[in-house]
C-alpha cells in the first residue's frame, strides 16, 4: 500500500501510481488523504457537502479560494486547457505508434491478427453455432441446466472469446468449459473463472471483462442468489452490456434445500429491471435457442433461468410460432376455447393437462410456451395476436413463482396459478404437487373457469 498524505499534491499522486505500475508481483492499493469540499470555507470536512448544494454565497467563497472568477458560471483555467491539448496530441502520437506496430504484426501473423480484430470488435466467429446440439424427445428428459452445459461447450469450441464461470457452483450450474483450463495467475490462457462465493463481485467482474473488450463473458449461480448481484445486473442493464447470467435451480423444485434456496419472487424481480431479457426455457432445445439469442444480442444483458430437474423434450412438429419472438404455441389447436400459458418446467404439466381437457372434457386447449416476456413484447403485434388471440378470453397462466405481472397476459377472463408464499423443504416433485402444479389441478382450475 502506498499512502499520499496530501490529496492535492499531484506529484505525490503521480509517484504513487508509478510505484503501482512498477510493482509486477502483486496489486497495489493507493491511499490518498483528502478533505471533503476542499476550499469551501464553511463546509469543508462536513458531511453537509455530500448531501446538499453549497449554495450561491458559498460557491462564490469557494471560487475565491481557488482564484477563479466569481462572476462566471463556467470557467476553465488556461493551464487546464493547455494540459488537455497536450494530452490530445500525445494520445494521437501513441495511437499512431500502436497502429504502425499492429500493421507490422498483421503482415507477419495475418491469422492471429484477424482473430484479435474479431475478438475486440465482438464479432461472432463464422460457424460459432454450427455444433449446437439438437435434442430429440426419444433421447429422454434432460435438465435445462445440463442442456446449457452441453450448449456452452459446443459453442466454446468455435467461439474462442466465450469465457466465464460460476460463483463456486460450476458443477451445479454446468458452466465449465471442458476443453479449457482455469484462468488464474500464470495461466492467462484459461477460460474458466472461479469467481468464489461472491455473486455481486462476479456481476461486476463480468461487466469489467466486457468493457475491456475481447471476450463474451458469462457467470452462473443459483437463481435465489440473484439478489446478491442485483446492483451489478441493474448497472449492466443500464449500460446496455450484453452479459449472460446463468441462473439454475429455478423454482421450488429445488427440493430439500428448502425455502431459503427456493426462488419464488426472483423471476418477477428480474423482469422488473428495464433492458434485461429474462428467458426461462421449457426444454433442452429452448435452452439452445436461448443461448443463441443471448449471444447475438449486443445491447442488453440476458438472464437464463434453468431447471435443476430433468424435463422432457418437446415435440417440435406440433409447434406454431418462433422461440425468438418470446412465445409460441406448443400444442396447436384450430379453434381454442382455452389457452394455457406457461414457462420452464410448467409447460410440460400444461401439455399433459391439455391432453386430458381435450380427451375427457372436449375442451379445445392450446398450450403456449412463453420463455421471455421481454422478447414477446418486442414481437410484431400481428404475431402476438396469433399466439394469444384476443377473442379467447379463457386463459390460465401457470408458473412456479409469484403471480405478479401475469395479469397482462390472462386478461379479465383468465386466472393465474402461481406461488405467492415461500417454499417448503421436501422433494421437488412433492413441493410442486402440494403447491398445485399438477395436471389434475390445472384441469380442475380450467373446468371451474368454464362454470362461470
Amino acid at each position: 500500500m502506498v499512502t499520499v498524505q496530501n490529496g492535492n499534491d499531484m506529484d505525490a499522486i503521480r509517484k504513487a501510481i508509478q510505484a503501482g505500475k512498477d510493482e509486477a508481483a502483486r496489486p497495489t492499493l493507493v491511499q490518498i488523504k483528502t478533505h471533503i469540499a476542499y476550499g469551501s470555507p464553511h463546509k469543508q470536512d462536513s458531511s453537509d457537502a455530500h448531501g446538499s448544494p453549497l449554495g450561491a454565497e458559498e460557491i462564490k467563497l469557494t471560487k475565491k479560494f481557488y482564484g477563479a472568477p466569481e462572476d462566471k458560471d463556467f470557467y476553465v483555467p488556461e493551464e487546464v486547457l493547455e494540459n488537455c491539448r497536450r494530452a490530445l496530441s500525445a494520445g494521437q502520437a501513441l495511437e499512431h505508434a500502436w497502429q504502425e506496430g499492429f500493421d507490422a504484426y498483421k503482415t507477419k501473423y495475418p491469422e492471429a491478427a484477424g482473430q484479435f480484430v474479431d475478438a475486440v470488435s465482438g464479432f461472432l466467429t463464422r460457424g460459432w453455432d454450427s455444433q449446437i446440439p439438437v435434442f430429440k424427445p426419444e433421447d429422454g428428459p434432460v435438465a435445462t441446466r445440463s442442456a446449457s452445459g452441453k450448449v456452452i461447450n459446443a459453442i466454446a469450441d468455435n467461439l474462442p472469446t466465450l469465457m466465464g464461470g460460476s460463483a463456486d457452483l460450476a458443477p451445479s450450474n454446468n458452466t465449465y468449459i471442458k476443453n479449457a483450463s482455469d484462468f488464474q495467475k500464470g495461466a492467462w490462457e484459461g477460460r474458466n473463472i472461479r469467481f468464489g462465493v461472491r455473486e455481486h463481485a462476479m456481476g461486476a467482474v463480468l461487466a469489467g471483462m466486457y468493457l475491456h473488450s475481447g471476450v463474451r463473458p458469462y457467470g452462473g449461480t443459483f437463481l435465489v442468489f440473484a439478489d446478491y448481484m442485483r446492483p451489478a445486473i441493474r448497472l449492466a442493464s443500464l449500460m446496455k452490456l450484453p452479459l449472460i447470467y446463468v441462473f439454475t435451480h429455478d423454482s421450488v423444485a429445488v427440493g430439500e434445500d428448502g425455502p431459503t434456496h427456493q426462488p419464488v419472487e426472483h423471476l418477477a424481480s428480474l423482469r422488473a429491471i428495464p433492458n434485461l431479457t429474462v428467458i426461462r426455457p421449457a426444454d433442452a432445445n429452448e435452452t439452445a435457442q436461448a443461448w443463441k439469442k443471448a449471444l447475438i444480442t449486443l445491447d442488453s444483458p440476458t438472464a437464463l433461468i434453468l431447471s435443476r430437474q430433468n424435463l422432457p423434450t418437446l415435440d417440435v412438429s406440433k409447434r406454431d410460432g418462433e422461440f425468438m419472438y418470446g412465445a409460441y404455441t406448443v400444442e396447436k389447436t384450430p379453434d381454442p376455447e382455452l389457452i394455457l400459458i406457461a414457462t420452464g418446467s410448467e409447460v410440460h404439466i400444461c401439455v399433459e393437462a391439455a391432453g386430458r381437457l381435450e380427451k375427457d372434457h372436449r375442451i379445445q386447449t392450446a398450450v403456449v410456451s412463453m420463455p421471455s416476456w421481454e422478447l414477446f413484447e418486442k414481437a410484431p403485434a400481428p404475431y402476438r395476436e396469433r399466439i394469444l388471440p384476443s377473442d379467447v378470453k379463457k386463459r390460465l397462466a401457470v408458473e412456479a413463482g409469484i403471480s405478479m405481472g401475469w395479469e397482462k397476459y390472462v386478461g379479465d377472463g383468465g386466472r393465474i396459478m402461481g406461488i405467492n408464499r415461500f417454499g417448503a423443504s421436501a422433494p421437488g416433485g412433492k413441493v410442486l404437487k402440494e403447491y398445485g402444479f399438477s395436471p389434475e389441478n390445472i384441469v380442475q382450475t380450467a373446468l371451474e373457469m368454464f362454470k362461470n
